[in-house]
């Protein structure tokens, strides 16, 4: 039984090697079980095979001691040797038919015993033949008596005494004319192998061991590149150094496999750095005449067409410096810092209140984690710029804190809030929740992508909820314990 990564128990394992080895064993059990029934059924059909055998040479080999006289009536010609010597039946002759071997004669083995005496040249009229237990049959229990006092309490090859209560014996009969006397004689059933149930477990047992660890040798070289493999993956575009390359090994088909992953994570690289140096350069190219627009707007007369130019070129510029500013993320050189985050709070609440625009900032005790700063700092004032401009009429209030494992940096507003069915909508690039790019209502849409972006690269997450009543709530929590990095973090 497996625990799967969700809690939850699965009789069938998860993982490759363990599919592998439980369905393994699975099928050496069934054909283990498949051939003990064989054997056994082999085995059972030999003894019955000796039985008839016995029989047949018994009745074929005993002389006739009737004969027919010329009135048609038949006369003993020989003595009637019905007894027997050392715990042995004797062939004997009866007029009739025993009334209980006619009862529980098998007409199978009957069949197949009349076709082994006719092998052996007698054509017989009637042949009679049944199996029936040892405790059943007087005379053979006799004889079975007598083998146990010769034997020294053994019985075809049992110590104990009780294992005549699970013997049987074999009766068989043969009439040679229409009318005449029966020869009837016995032949104790050999008892099944001991041992043999025992032998078939031990057998399995041996094959199951020897297998099974071969088995898990062999899926050992192919799991073990695998998990190594998926650990890489799993680090690919986390925050740090990039993972150094994989050893291309294990069986030729998961070596060409890592051997092409890591081919691709280099073509992938290339295409970042080249994205990279395309959006510097658009960058570079843009500023340089915004910012000769904004020194040509300077002579123009009309005091409120000038300000409207500039608001639009300070748009432009803000919108350009988000997109540079989400495609450089992951990409600093330098390593996070412990930093109060409450006094990183702080300060971002002063910034806005010199721009004179009101934000609260909720009482707490000193929290601290580190962190990029200027870039956390970038992520909460983008979300205390979006509670401003939804958030109504209240100001927005900001809280830090640390709850069930988590650093938190929230933020409030009284705003309407978003419809839940667009909450992950809006965390896209370019998405708003005003239809227009006017900075003061809907923005360019980069804001909540940028602060995620932020999170996500600290090891933590952006959550957007909405609040009982009306407002939003904009969470950026972080791992209280990070794990420890010896490259830098973005």
């Amino acid at each position: 039984m497996t625990q799967h990564h969700s809690g939850r128990f699965h009789l069938w394992p998860q993982s490759l090697r363990g599919q592998v080895l439980l369905g393994a064993a699975l099928a050496l059990l069934l054909a283990q079980a498949i051939s003990a029934v064989l054997l056994l059924g082999a085995a059972d059909n030999r003894r019955e095979e000796i039985v008839l055998t016995n029989l047949a040479f018994r009745l074929a080999a005993e002389p006739r001691t009737y004969s027919r006289a010329d009135n048609g009536q038949f006369t003993r010609r020989g003595p009637d040797r019905g007894g027997g010597r050392g715990g042995r039946f004797r062939t004997r002759t009866t007029d009739e038919l025993p009334p209980r071997l006619a009862a529980l004669m098998d007409r199978e083995r009957s069949e197949t015993l009349r076709q082994m005496l006719a092998a052996q040249g007698i054509d017989a009229h009637r042949v009679a033949m049944a199996i029936v237990p040892l405790a059943d049959d007087p005379r053979a229990m006799r004889r079975a008596q007598q083998r146990l006092e010769q034997n020294g309490g053994r019985f075809a090859g049992a110590r104990p005494r009780d294992r005549i209560a699970n013997a049987q014996v074999a009766i068989g009969a043969l009439q040679l004319a229409d009318g005449g006397p029966w020869r009837v004689t016995r032949v104790f059933v050999a008892p099944r192998q001991a041992g043999v149930t025992r032998t078939i477990i031990i057998q399995t047992a041996v094959l199951f061991a020897v297998l099974l660890a071969l088995l898990a040798l062999l899926l050992g070289r192919i799991t073990r590149p695998l998990a190594r493999l998926t650990s890489h993956v799993q680090k690919v575009g986390k925050p740090g150094a990039p993972p150094e390359p994989l050893a291309a090994e294990g069986p030729r088909d998961i070596a060409d496999l890592i051997a092409a992953q890591t081919a691709m994570e280099a073509r992938i690289a290339a295409m970042l750095d080249e994205k990279d140096v395309m959006l510097g350069a658009i960058g570079h190219d843009l500023k340089t005449p915004l910012a000769a627009l904004r020194v040509r707007i300077e002579s123009v007369t009309d005091e409120a067409q000038r300000s409207r130019m500039a608001d639009g070129i300070d748009d432009i510029a803000r919108s350009l410096d988000d997109i540079l500013t989400l495609s450089r993320v992951g990409k600093a050189s330098t390593l996070p810092e412990m930093a109060d985050l409450r006094a990183l709070a702080a300060g971002v609440v002063e910034e806005f209140e010199d721009m004179g625009s009101t934000v609260e900032l909720a009482e707490g005790s000193r929290v601290t984690a580190p962190v990029h700063i200027s870039w956390m700092r970038r992520a909460l004032r983008n979300l205390v710029s979006n509670a401003l401009r939804y958030g109504g009429d209240e100001p927005p209030l900001v809280t830090v804190t640390q709850s069930d494992g988590h650093t938190i940096l929230r933020v409030e507003d009284n705003g309407p809030g978003i419809p839940e069915d667009r909450i992950e909508d809006m965390l896209q690039p370019f998405t708003r929740g005003e239809a227009s790019r006017n900075r003061a209502t809907g923005g360019a849409g980069l804001g909540l992508t940028l602060a995620r972006a932020i999170a996500q690269e600290h090891g933590g997450e952006l959550l957007l909820t909405n609040r009982k009543g009306s407002g939003l709530r904009a969470e950026i929590r972080l791992p209280t314990q990070p794990s420890k990095r010896d490259a830098p973090l973005f």
